[in-house]
Order: C-alpha cells, then structure tokens, then sequence
C-alpha cells in the first residue's frame, strides 16, 4: 500500500495541514469520535464503528498512537482488558468535533435519516447542551440508549446533571440514582433530540419519575435552528 504523502512534505507550515495529517486519514476522526466519552477495547470499537476493517482499525489506533492522540493500556483485575482510550491532548478534539457537527448540519445534503451509535448521539447533545430555562433546582436524568443499527446489544449508560449554569453528560458503567431514567432505541432518541419530535409521539421512549426532569433535558439539548 502506497502511503499517503504528508502536507509538510510539500513544504506547508500551516498548522492546520499539520492537523489533517494527524486525524485526516479516512476513518480516523471517527475512531477518535467513539473514544471522546471514555475507553473502550478493540472489539467495542469494531463494533460501534460499522464498516471499519480490523486491519484499517489496527492501522488507525497504531496511528492515533504514534501521534501521541491515543494510547493503550491495561485495566487492572482479572482477565487485564486492553483498552484504547484518547490522551488528554486527544480529548481536546472533542471541541474540533463538535464544531464540525454544527457546521455540517447546515448541509443540504446532510443524511439526517442515518442513525447514530450511542456515544456519537450524546456527543451531538454536548455540542447543542446549554443550561435549562427557568430549572428550578439541579436536576438528573440517567439515559439509556440501545444502537438501533445492531440487533441483541446491550444499553449504553449515560447519566445527565442540569443546574441553572450548564448541563452536563456523561457515560457511566451503569445506571445509578437519578430524578428521571430515560430508556430509548438511538433511533427513538435522535428522532427527539435532532428531528424535534415531541415525546408523546414517541412511544418506544421510556421515561419513569420524574417527567419534567426529561423533558428539560431535552429542551437543554435538542437541535436548535437558529
């Protein structure tokens, strides 16, 4: 395989063509894209990143690696799992991310009937997270999101905290205390989320407590045209 020559080969300075260097392989930024919210081993990688090969894979990690963005390392306990996860400079690409999502949704050609995997669907809620109006105390919502692209996996845990400054989402190993729990198909929830459609149509969206906390969150997220 010919490798692909670098920007800085061709004398370019710019810091940006160095950056593009870095991340700009196909694949790479998505791969980045699914270690934003934490660690994650090579086969949940694989698996919420459809379409990637395990030889492309290889290549991207050994990559994001080598350029100091990711690093791999050993959970302690039994079994020692291997895991991938991004550096504190790597993390500082959520930011690029995020800023790439809100310009590309303005595309006319953005495939808004594409589903999304879990992370990358809060990860659009991040991008959108402003403090609730008018909240009247601090409020949490712990989210569970099943990925609609795949059949027989398990939730993916997220646990949401709003107060009158920010709003705040996180993953979580799993569910914990919380003034709403919130258990949605990814489809379900970005059909909320970034189509607008109200809850109550809806029905697949499961919400137990307290209902006005999700439906804060869901206005302290949702898509905004503006």
């Amino acid at each position: 395989m010919v490798s692909r020559r670098s920007y800085s080969s061709y004398n370019d300075g710019c810091a940006a063509a160095h950056a593009l260097d870095l991340i700009g392989d196909r694949w790479t930024m998505i791969v980045v894209r699914e270690l934003l919210l934490g660690p994650k081993r090579f086969v949940d990688l694989q698996r919420d990143v459809l379409g990637i090969g395990p030889g492309v894979l290889t290549r991207r990690l050994q990559e994001l690696t080598a350029h100091g963005v990711a690093q791999r390392r050993r959970l302690p306990g039994p079994g020692r799992v291997e895991v991938y996860e991004l550096t504190a400079w790597g993390h500082r690409l959520e930011v690029v991310n995020s800023t790439l999502s809100a310009w590309a949704v303005q595309s006319p050609s953005m495939p808004l009937e594409a589903d999304m995997s879990p992370d990358t669907l809060v990860l659009a809620m991040r991008t959108h997270a402003r403090p609730p109006a008018d909240i009247p105390g601090p409020r949490t919502v712990s989210l569970a999101l099943t990925d609609s692209r795949q059949a027989n996996l398990e939730p993916v845990h997220y646990r949401a905290v709003m107060t009158a400054d920010a709003t705040v989402i996180e993953r979580i190993a799993e569910p914990g205390r919380a003034d709403a729990a919130v258990a949605a198909s990814t489809r379900d929830w970005k059909a909320c989320i970034i189509g607008g459609i109200p809850l109550p149509r809806l029905p697949g969206i499961v919400v137990t407590g307290d209902r006005s906390a999700a439906e804060l969150l869901i206005a302290a997220t949702a898509l905004r045209s503006d």
